[in-house]
């Protein structure tokens, strides 16, 4: 029997009754254990809010390198092609990003950077910060619907998360080189670093997840529908009862054409502690306790975005 990953609507959650939330809450936690991840339909993030964000990113990654250059400032703007690469690769990925993320606020203390905007594409702002707020919303939601069957109050992450260092990254990898390295892929076999991170169903194929028996699964939908996946705080938190998939995004095999992909990355703040939650611990705790922050600014050195 071919596998592949499950379905399912937010609605059931946000607009249905009791036994229809739990059915969600149950079908989601199996998803993240069985496969890492799922695909979610009937979101609420506005179709044309997506269209209008792909159109934007396809304008910002025309502009000219040493323009977009200009707005490389660390984990906010522009991250140029070749720069990250995966945690134990020695390969850059091929793909440059633009990264967004919540607005600084007095609330949240000093852990918010400022974003940064592209004068030459006006369009970029508004269309990347709606789509920001829309996958945050959806996030909460998410958590609220995980919480639960972790043993913790429906609000338990809501705030951990509301000022933390999530990250709206808006990619692109482009056609390949006559000359590209042999050994790099568009983006290497890797885990993701956050609680949820949510997709927004790519242009263009090649996402795939490791299988539980080792195999590669291609994960495709329709790009009306967003993709969602655990990473390792999760996976911290929860003593690997939700484990940490590993995924990668392949080299064309037909077309060589562009990707855009707009994955939100789900972070708590910086403080948030990472301590495995009681109701996972069982036969012990495999994990040390540690910040949030600690542990993504290890995993950022590790990637090539910190130094």
């Amino acid at each position: 029997m071919t596998r592949s990953v499950p379905e399912l609507s937010l609605k059931a959650f946000t607009e249905g009754d009791a036994a229809q939330r739990q059915a969600f809450s149950d079908a989601m936690m199996r998803g993240l254990q069985d496969y890492g991840f799922f695909v979610l339909k009937d979101h609420g993030v506005p179709l044309e809010l997506l269209q209008t964000a792909y159109s934007e990113a396809e304008g910002l990654f025309a502009l000219p390198e040493a323009t977009k250059t200009r707005y490389a400032k660390g984990m906010r703007g522009y991250t140029p092609f070749g720069v990250e690469h995966a945690k134990d690769s020695g390969h850059p990925d091929l793909k440059e990003f633009w990264q967004v993320g919540h607005d600084p606020s007095p609330d949240a203390g000093g852990d918010i950077e400022p974003n940064v905007w592209p004068a030459e594409a006006p369009g970029v702002k508004p269309a990347f910060q709606s789509l920001f707020g829309a996958l945050n919303e959806t996030g909460v939601v998410l958590l609220r619907a995980l919480a639960p069957k972790l043993g913790l109050a429906d609000d338990y992450f809501d705030d951990k998360v509301r000022y933390g260092t999530s990250l709206l990254r808006v990619l692109h990898y482009p056609p390949l080189a006559a000359d590209v390295d042999p050994n790099a892929v568009r983006s290497a076999a890797h885990e993701d670093i956050n609680f949820l991170t949510i997709m927004v169903a790519a242009r263009g194929k090649g996402l795939e997840l490791l299988d539980r028996d080792g195999t590669w699964l291609p994960v495709v939908t329709e790009p009306t529908n967003l993709i969602v996946d655990s990473g390792d705080m999760l996976a911290r938190m929860t003593n690997g009862v939700i484990p940490a998939t590993t995924h990668r995004v392949v080299n064309p095999s037909g077309a060589n054409v562009s990707r855009y992909s707009m994955p939100f990355f789900m972070h708590p703040t910086l403080g948030t502690s990472l301590e495995v939650l009681p109701s996972c611990v069982g036969g012990g705790a495999k994990f040390e306790p540690v910040t949030a922050g600690a542990f993504l600014d290890e995993r950022l050195r590790a990637i090539g975005l910190k130094k």
